[in-house]
């Protein structure tokens, strides 16, 4: 017979352990990217290498635990977008915050393009919100005729995260971003698949 009992809550040491943890990771990000050292980081927060691994059993899970609320801002502006912009200005718009948000920290671009290659991510995984509302804009827009239908929504965010990866490798040249952005929505529209005359 299954156990129905409901997990029990943390107890009061191992909730403050996870917000040491979580502050500590943030700081060292923030400073070394998302490859810093999670030795460095479970010292900083002194407690002990096993204590960091109970609470986030892989690099991906602390990293995503750190951004967690940024996840759920990023699934919100999605649903706010929709609901006030066209479907093509809105999956604009969002990419544009998207991209902002893989700058966060310096390897952030390329742990989320891996994250993206599963198809399948845990239910409860940070990101699973936003991944959804993010693949309802695009449907959105496809639905509306706005954007091409032969490209599917992790392939865009994919993109979206190589503008934020090319960014990295040249940090100096902001203004490239929204250059980047532009071409990628250029190639999404519906009206991009004919070819264009040469000027």
């Amino acid at each position: 017979m299954s156990d129905t009992r409901a997990p029990r809550a943390m107890r009061a040491d191992a909730q403050r352990n996870r917000a040491r943890l979580l502050a500590a990771a943030s700081a060292a990000f923030a400073r070394a990217g998302v490859e810093a050292s999670l030795d460095d980081i479970a010292r900083d927060a002194d407690v002990g290498s096993g204590t960091l691994y109970r609470h986030f059993p892989t690099r991906e899970a602390l990293v995503e635990a750190v951004l967690d609320n940024r996840y759920q801002a990023l699934a919100t502006a999605a649903t706010e977008l929709q609901a006030e912009r066209s479907p093509h200005e809105a999956l604009a718009a969002w990419l544009k915050l998207f991209v902002d948000h893989l700058m966060t920290y310096r390897g952030l671009a390329a742990t989320v393009t891996t994250a993206l290659h599963n198809e399948t991510p845990p239910s409860d995984s940070a990101c699973h919100a936003m991944r959804a509302a993010a693949y309802e804009l695009v449907a959105t827009a496809q639905r509306d005729g706005a954007v091409r239908d032969d490209i599917d929504a992790s392939t865009i965010l994919r993109l979206a995260a190589g503008v934020a990866w090319a960014h990295e490798q040249a940090p100096a040249d902001r203004a490239g971003i929204g250059q980047m952005l532009a071409v990628l929505m250029d190639g999404l529209l519906r009206d991009s698949r004919v070819p264009r005359a040469v000027s």
